[in-house]
């Protein structure tokens, strides 16, 4: 057999890929970078080709064929890793890495009232969190660097297997002195003259509102666009204008004297349904559904299931 290219070497590249520095490289690969350096001298001559360029000391950029070959490490890389998750997963369920992304409009609202029961009923489970927009979590599960993401639809997830985890409405937070205030609920129609916040493109939950509430893009107040719930709601009580907010994330983001009042939206349907998704034929599929079962039991208020 012809010599081949080590996990090693092709995790070295990778890594050299999505950070573009040598420097930082060797770091997550917690080697010297002149350990890192010969790996990949190694690799190239191993292949006869140039695969990066050094620009300077510690900067380098892709070589088109290096381009492709990074392409080809990652799913040869995703593929051993989920070699070992085969037979870690005949040992024991919910055992060892699980590389888990999700968004910042789901994060920090569902994942503590989780993780607690998680790691009782799976004390072998070490869970990887990575917090992104929906487009690039899927990028990163598609290339192996995640196992599953916790996104929303509706979204296109690139032939992805998803399972629901429930479905969520919004309310609308809007100044405790505000005039609407005073009433229990809001109409769509009360809203109309009002300067709407949101939160800056990229976030799906903008455009999952704005749907639910039977609104326009335009309604939007593109002056005043947030990158967090949080900033969102620091907007509100400083009297900016009202914004929509997943039912979810009101008990965090709205404390009582704090300024910001919530209120019903009649005529709004379901903004966002949760759901859970991985690479089709992976080999953990058991396990991802295991935890879809617990992230939903957190999201329902029920007990997970008994394994």
């Amino acid at each position: 057999m012809r010599a081949l290219p080590t996990p090693r070497q092709l995790l070295y590249l990778v890594t050299v890929a999505e950070t573009l520095h040598f420097g930082r490289a060797a770091e997550r690969c917690h080697v010297t970078q002149s350990t890192l350096s010969a790996g990949l001298r190694e690799l190239e001559t191993l292949l006869g080709v140039t695969l990066v360029e050094r620009q300077t000391r510690r900067r380098v950029i892709l070589t088109p064929v290096g381009q492709e070959v990074v392409a080809r490490a990652q799913r040869l890389l995703a593929d051993a890793e989920a070699l070992v998750d085969t037979a870690a997963a005949r040992a024991a369920p919910l055992s060892g890495l699980l590389r888990l992304g999700v968004i910042p409009t789901i994060g920090p609202y569902l994942l503590p009232g989780v993780l607690p029961g998680l790691r009782r009923t799976y004390p072998d489970l070490r869970l990887y969190l990575r917090e992104d927009l929906t487009d690039a979590l899927l990028s990163a599960l598609a290339a192996g660097v995640l196992d599953v993401a916790l996104v929303a639809m509706p979204f296109d997830l690139r032939g992805m297997v998803s399972v629901p985890i429930g479905a969520e409405d919004i309310v609308v937070a809007l100044p405790a002195d505000h005039a609407l205030a005073a009433q229990k609920t809001l109409r769509e129609a009360d809203l109309t003259d009002q300067p709407l916040l949101m939160l800056e493109d990229g976030h799906c939950l903008r455009d999952h509102a704005l749907t639910a509430c039977h609104m326009s893009r335009a309604r939007a107040n593109e002056a005043f666009q947030a990158t967090s719930l949080t900033m969102l709601t620091q907007m509100v009580a400083a009297g900016l204008g009202l914004t929509l907010l997943p039912r979810m994330a009101v008990d965090r983001e709205i404390t009582p004297g704090g300024g910001v009042v919530t209120r019903d939206l009649t005529g709004a349907g379901t903004a966002r349904t949760l759901v859970l998704a991985w690479r089709p034929g992976a080999a953990r599929d058991a396990d991802y559904r295991l935890l879809a079962d617990a992230l939903r039991a957190s999201l329902d208020g029920t007990p997970a299931p008994a394994c």
